[in-house]
């Protein structure tokens, strides 16, 4: 259980940290969320919690092939919020886009017989 709390309190001071670090500098604040550094944190967990080094392989491969549609956020995002949209649906239509993106990279990964 105690390693459960540390896994949840190293994740939320994370989250905390980038958005404090934002609110200071918009450029430092993205530097540090662009990092890798919730897919590190659950490389070490699974590391840490299975020591199986194919399912770490799997894993680093699943988020190489899934950054990519995740990248239509931050593209449709800004677009909607400089068209002149609200924050919240702007919000809801780049996260709609994200995961529509989501969904074609699965299928034409599956089609191209790339397993995720």
């Amino acid at each position: 259980m105690a390693y459960y709390a540390l896994k949840v309190v190293v994740s939320a001071l994370l989250v905390v940290a980038i958005s404090e670090v934002a609110r200071r500098s918009t450029l430092l604040g993205a530097l540090i969320a662009s990092l890798p550094l919730v897919s590190l944190l659950a490389i070490i967990w699974l590391h840490v919690e299975t020591g199986d080094a194919m399912k770490i392989a799997a894993l680093s491969t699943n988020v190489f092939w899934l950054v990519l549609p995740s990248l239509a956020f931050f593209l449709v995002l800004p677009a909607t919020l400089r068209a002149g949209w609200t924050f919240w649906p702007s919000l809801a239509t780049a996260i709609a886009a994200t995961v529509l993106c989501y969904g074609l990279t699965v299928v034409l990964l599956r089609k191209f017989g790339i397993v995720i």
